[in-house]
């Protein structure tokens, strides 16, 4: 990654600015995008950098915004060389007590912030024929589950948008990583579980939990090795694999834990 301008979107707290600091720590230029600008400069203030860490606010699902931001960032540390999109929302809950709008801002901010990120970097990598992107999903992109009937549509979205870019991309020298996170401590996660119910924690619980650092570290191997999927732990692992074999299976189980949970 040495001199490579790396850049992130919801890179100013949790997983974002996890790999942001590794990344500069491995000689990147980096550049961070995220909607609150005193995160951003409290984000940059923990980065050790050879390179000034150039920051731009914006919000991911508005086109223009988070293009504009790129464009600025390209003008400061040139092409983006790798892209990796971290920035997302969640809102647990019952399906009944969420209201549409969070189901379309979660759309907005997961799959479409990721989208236009992509769409503002990918035609100069195409030309150059090089550049990586690596796309922040979750283990909920990988099974449904109780109580992230907002979250997990937006994460699954990602893997059928990864899968079809990866596909498109790789003959002109462009590859695409896709990864997924178990709970990771973060401040997300603190605000997910104001709203989680029993239910979901109880689910979520058997994969751990894991370290913001430890998470980014996997995923910048996974970008250096090229990899397709990245799936920290075991159990993601082994679900990545074995999903659909055991499916019918695991909905079983899924659903036992859930009855047990149940205020």
């Amino acid at each position: 990654m040495q001199n490579r301008h790396v850049l992130i979107t919801g890179g100013s707290s949790g997983i974002g600015l996890a790999l942001a600091r590794q990344s500069a720590a491995a000689g990147a230029r980096v550049s961070l995008v995220a909607r609150d600008p005193a995160k951003l400069a409290a984000a940059v203030a923990s980065i050790t950098s050879a390179t000034p860490v150039f920051i731009a606010p914006a919000d991911v699902s508005v086109e223009s915004e988070i293009t504009a931001a790129i464009r600025a960032a390209e003008a400061v540390h040139g092409p983006v060389d790798i892209l990796i999109t971290s920035a997302g929302v969640a809102r647990p809950g019952y399906f009944s007590d969420l209201p549409a709008a969070v189901f379309e801002r979660t759309m907005a901010v997961n799959f479409f912030g990721t989208l236009h990120a992509i769409k503002a970097v990918t035609p100069a990598m195409v030309a150059r024929r090089r550049g990586s992107i690596a796309i922040i999903s979750s283990g909920a992109g990988l099974v449904g589950l109780f109580g992230y009937t907002a979250y997990a549509p937006s994460k699954f979205a990602l893997r059928g948008l990864a899968e079809s870019l990866r596909a498109e991309l790789k003959p002109a020298g462009v590859a695409v990583t896709i990864v997924y996170p178990p709970d990771t401590d973060t401040p997300q996660l603190v605000e997910e579980n104001l709203t989680k119910p029993a239910e979901t924690r109880a689910l979520t619980a058997g994969a751990g939990l894991w370290t913001a650092d430890a998470v980014a570290r996997v995923t910048l191997k996974g970008i250096r090795n090229g990899s397709f999927s990245v799936t920290p732990g075991l159990p993601l692992t082994a679900l990545s694999w074995f999903h659909s074999l055991c499916a019918p299976l695991l909905r079983r189980h899924f659903d036992r834990i859930a009855a047990r949970a149940k205020p």
